[in-house]
């Protein structure tokens, strides 16, 4: 298990592919190796000062640059410890392999999202943006809230009010309002479009959270609110703006080429 001593040698090993690694990234770079701090552990593969491989293990499991012999590793760690996490997610290859070692143990996953394609961008969209989408205020939770929740329920498939009734999901929403990384475009007091940038770090950053109402679709909002959202991502926060999507939700990736955005890997997660 890693800790803040470890923390450079940690950062050099995500910044080798910082589309892919976005996530941990953001997440070392915030609080840290510290478990307290980091909401899990980091456990690395290979000895100090030559890491060849992390896997994060917090409320998602991640690994990262793992190949069969850290997956066999991390696995077996995971699976002595028991599942601590709400899904696994990452490269599809490291992933899957993963869950083959684990699943006798654990049991059968709520869902399987088999491929799951990353896309990135590096240049300002070719459409034009939508000028009405813009940051949302603090005094505007309460009307972006049911936006989110119904979007996290489309997407995952459970409502992020179970178990602990929300709490945590609102605390989220909330911390992103606050450090302005959700956008949205309201009419009316009304949700029409919606993202958020989740992840960030100096050399790129991650979209999630894209929604559209459900009466509104198929009017263009989704492709010049995501014009906005990319325009303002490169403008505050990274070079590279990224998100991942379900290959079987072909009008999303339809929406992300348009805007320019191109696969450059595939993920795979497992949703417990």
């Amino acid at each position: 298990m890693l800790d803040d001593s470890d923390r450079d040698e940690v950062l050099a090993l995500l910044d080798s592919d910082p589309v892919a690694n976005v996530f941990v990234s953001s997440r070392v770079r915030a609080v840290g190796l510290n478990p307290a701090r980091l909401g899990g552990q980091m456990w690395g593969f290979g000895p100090r000062g030559g890491l060849v491989s992390l896997c994060y293990a917090g409320a998602n499991m991640v690994p990262v640059n793992a190949g069969p012999e850290a997956v066999h590793a991390f696995a077996d760690r995971a699976r002595k410890q028991g599942r601590r996490c709400s899904s696994i997610v990452g490269p599809v290859d490291a992933v899957s392999l993963l869950w083959e070692r684990l699943e006798p143990h654990w049991g059968r996953a709520r869902a399987i999202r088999w491929a799951q394609p990353v896309m990135a961008t590096s240049r300002r969209s070719p459409v034009p943006p939508d000028p009405l989408v813009r940051r949302v205020r603090p005094e505007e939770f309460d009307v972006l809230l049911p936006a989110c929740v119904a979007m996290f329920t489309e997407e995952v498939g459970v409502s992020p009010n179970l178990g602990d009734g929300g709490a945590l999901y609102r605390t989220r929403v909330a911390e992103l309002i606050r450090i302005g990384r959700s956008y949205a475009r309201i009419d009316d007091g009304k949700v029409v479009f919606k993202a958020e940038v989740g992840a960030v770090t100096p050399h790129a950053c991650q979209i999630q959270g894209v929604w559209v109402a459900p009466e509104l679709r198929g009017k263009g909002h989704a492709v010049a609110g995501m014009a906005a959202v990319v325009e303002a991502a490169m403008s505050c926060f990274a070079p590279v703006v990224s998100l991942y999507v379900n290959d079987y939700n072909h009008s999303a990736r339809s929406v992300y080429r348009k805007v320019g955005f191109h696969e450059v890997d595939t993920f795979m997660s497992v949703l417990f």
